[in-house]
C-alpha cells in the first residue's frame, strides 16, 4: 500500500515558529559544517553523551533526529527498499537504521544534503541486539571507528525512580554503573581529542551541566502546569517540538532561553483559558515515538472529538531524567542521566511505573500506544505498561505502525481507528 503524504501539523505558538525557524537555519550551519567545510563531527545515538560534544564543540549528528529528517522527507520507503536489495532483512529495525539505508542508496541527488560525508565517529550505547550490527556495518560503510558503549544491567528495582532521581542518583542508577559509564565517557573524550586536536574543557562542562539544569527546569514547571491546566493550552507536537529542538542543543544559550520563553507563553496560554482544541472532551497519552511522517494525526482527532493528545514521552521526561544535582560531580551526574534512558522509557517496572503515575497526574482518559512491528525496544515493556495501565482504569490502544516507516500508514485509517477504539470504550 502506498501511503498518502501525511498531514501538516496546525501551529499556535509563536516558540514554535522560532524554534523551527532556529532548527532550520542549525541545519544551514551544520550542512556547511561537515559537508561544505569538513569539520569534525559525530553520529550519535540519541542516548549518548551529546555533552561531551557540545563542550568540544564537536558537531553532532543524532540518529533519530535524522532518521526523523528522512522519514519527514517521505524518502524512507525508497531507502529501506534499498536496504532489503543489500540483502539485509525486511524486518531491520526501522528507526535505528533508516540512516544507514540512506547512506546505502548513496544517491546524493535524493538523499538530504546530498547524504552525510565521513563522520569522525560513530557513537551508541548497546541496548539492543541491532545496535550492534547496524553501526558496525555502517561504520565500515562509511570507513570509519565506531565507538560502542555498553548497557549493563540496572539490577536495583526502583520502580518510582522519578521520585527520586533528582536529588539521590547516586544511589538510584548504581554507583558501579555510573563509575563504569564514566570510564567509557573518559576514553571517548581521549578518542575524540586524539582524532581532532580538539580539547575537553571541564570547567566549562560544569556550567553547562548547570544551565541544563536550568533549562530542563523550564520545560518541567511548563509541564507541571500543563498537567493541571483544563484545557490543554498545547497540542502534543507543539510540546514535541518545544521540547525536543532545544533538548538537541541543551545548555547553549539558545536553548535555555528558547525553554524559558515556552514555559512563558504556556502559563499565558494558560491563564487565558486558551485550549489546543476549542471543545476538549477526553485528555489522551501518547506511548512512543512520533510518528514523524504524519505530524498532523494528533490533530485530527481534536477537531473530530475533542480528544487532545496531552501528554507525550518528551515533555515531561526532562524533569525526573535530565535534572540533576550536580554534587560537584558533573561527569558522575552526566554517567547517572545517560545510564538508564532506555530503561525508564521502555522497560519495567520503570517504564510502567512512570507512566502509571504520569497517566494519573494529567488526569489521562485513554492512551494510545505506538508499537512498531520491527523495532524490538520499543515493544519490550509496551506491552507490560499497557497492562498496568488498564488495570489502573487506562483504556489502552496499541497501534502496530512505524514512527519513520510509512509504508502502512494511512492517516485516514489511523484516526477512524483511534476514533472508532473511544467510541467502542463510551468516551466519546
Amino acid at each position: 500500500m502506498n501511503a498518502p503524504t501525511g498531514q501538516r501539523m496546525r501551529k499556535t505558538l509563536a516558540c514554535t515558529a522560532a524554534a523551527n525557524a532556529y532548527q532550520k537555519a542549525f541545519g544551514a550551519e551544520l550542512k556547511r559544517r561537515v559537508v561544505d567545510d569538513g569539520e569534525p563531527f559525530a553520529i550519535v545515538q540519541a542516548d549518548t553523551p551529546h555533552e561531551i560534544f557540545h563542550v568540544m564543540d564537536i558537531p553532532i549528528i543524532t540518529n533519530q533526529w535524522w532518521s526523523a529528517y528522512i522519514s519527514a522527507k517521505q524518502l524512507s520507503a525508497r531507502y529501506f527498499q534499498v536496504m532489503t536489495d543489500h540483502g539485509f532483512p525486511e524486518n531491520s529495525c526501522k528507526y535505528c537504521s533508516l540512516g544507514f539505508a540512506c547512506t546505502l542508496a548513496n544517491d546524493p541527488a535524493t538523499a538530504p544534503w546530498g547524504g552525510l560525508p565521513t563522520p569522525t565517529v560513530l557513537v551508541a550505547r548497546l541496548t539492543c541486539d541491532c545496535i550492534q550490527h547496524v553501526f558496525q556495518q555502517w561504520a565500515q560503510a562509511m570507513n570509519t571507528d565506531f565507538f560502542p558503549m555498553e548497557a549493563p544491567a540496572w539490577e536495583a528495582k526502583v520502580p518510582r525512580w522519578f521520585e527520586q532521581s533528582r536529588t539521590n542518583w547516586d544511589a538510584v542508577y548504581q554507583p558501579d554503573r555510573i563509575a563504569h559509564m564514566v570510564a567509557e565517557m573518559r576514553d571517548l573524550i581521549a578518542l575524540l581529542e586524539k582524532k581532532t586536536g580538539r580539547r575537553f574543557d571541564e570547567e566549562k562542562f560544569h556550567y553547562l551541566m548547570e544551565r541544563i539544569n536550568e533549562q530542563e527546569g523550564y520545560i518541567w514547571e511548563a509541564n507541571q502546569a500543563l498537567a493541571k491546566a483544563r484545557p490543554c493550552p498545547v497540542s502534543i507536537g507543539e510540546q514535541m517540538s518545544n521540547t525536543m529542538i532545544p533538548q538537541w542543543h541543551r545548555g547553549s544559550d539558545w536553548a535555555v532561553a528558547h525553554a524559558k520563553s515556552f514555559r512563558d507563553e504556556v502559563l499565558e496560554r494558560i491563564d487565558q483559558g486558551l485550549g489546543a482544541a476549542e471543545n476538549e472532551q477526553l485528555r489522551l497519552m501518547w506511548i512512543g515515538a512520533g510518528v514523524w511522517h504524519d505530524p498532523g494525526f494528533y490533530q485530527a482527532l481534536e477537531e473530530r472529538l475533542g480528544a487532545v493528545f496531552v501528554w507525550s514521552m518528551y515533555m515531561p521526561f526532562a524533569g525526573p531524567q535530565y535534572i540533576r544535582e550536580i554534587k560537584g560531580r558533573p561527569m558522575d551526574a552526566l554517567a547517572s542521566r545517560i545510564c538508564s534512558m532506555n530503561e525508564v522509557l521502555h522497560l519495567p517496572p520503570w517504564m510502567n511505573s512512570w507512566m502509571e503515575s504520569e497517566a494519573e497526574r494529567c488526569g489521562i482518559d485513554a492512551a494510545v500506544v505506538l508499537l512498531p512491528p520491527d523495532n524490538r525496544l520499543s515493544q519490550s515493556g509496551t506491552r507490560l505498561t499497557a497492562l498496568s495501565l488498564e488495570q489502573a482504569g487506562v483504556p489502552v490502544l496499541m497501534i502496530d505502525a512505524d514512527m519513520v516507516d510509512a509504508k502502512n500508514w494511512d492517516h485516514a485509517k489511523m484516526v477512524g481507528l483511534v476514533s472508532d477504539f473511544l467510541q467502542e470504550k463510551g468516551l466519546a
